[in-house]
């Protein structure tokens, strides 16, 4: 439980803490979040969004971002290989990927890769959906964190 924390903590708001000496270089980094949506034409996109940083009310030093309200912390292992293709989110929610290496695939070819640390906001839960597709090499692990219900 301890670990759902201090991982509901970092994505919710999506805080880089760092140590005094790493700070100033933080502080003008751009973090990066990978949106998935489907657009007017029914067919998977992705789009590159920075996270918009504010100063933090835990610390001077510190930045972070504006709250997320979130339901749920699950992690999901895909096995190596795999590949799943054109499916839709199943619910809006953030994507972690912890470990392992992949892409998802959406309208036109483009392809995303999958890293550790790459976040993605999957939004795309209608529509033809992306394709999935998992590194030869390990199992791909992933931290799902589903967006609370908007009223």
């Amino acid at each position: 439980m301890q670990l759902f924390r201090r991982f509901g903590f970092i994505v919710v708001s999506l805080a880089i803490v760092s140590s005094g000496g790493h700070v100033a270089a933080q502080r003008h980094a751009t973090t990066t979040i990978t949106r998935l949506y489907t657009g007017a034409d029914g067919q998977s996109h992705a789009e590159d969004t920075d996270v918009a940083w504010r100063p933090s009310t835990l610390r001077a030093e510190l930045n972070e971002s504006a709250p997320v309200k979130v339901a749920a912390a699950q992690f999901l292992r895909w096995p190596r290989g795999f590949v799943w293709d054109g499916h839709p989110a199943s619910k809006r929610q953030y994507v972690i990927i912890v470990s392992g290496r992949g892409e998802v695939e959406v309208v036109g070819g483009k392809k995303v890769q999958l890293a550790p640390g790459r976040v993605l906001l999957a939004e795309d839960v209608t529509g033809k959906g992306h394709t999935t597709r998992v590194g030869p090499d390990e199992d791909l692990v992933m931290l799902l964190v589903p967006l609370a219900p908007q009223p």
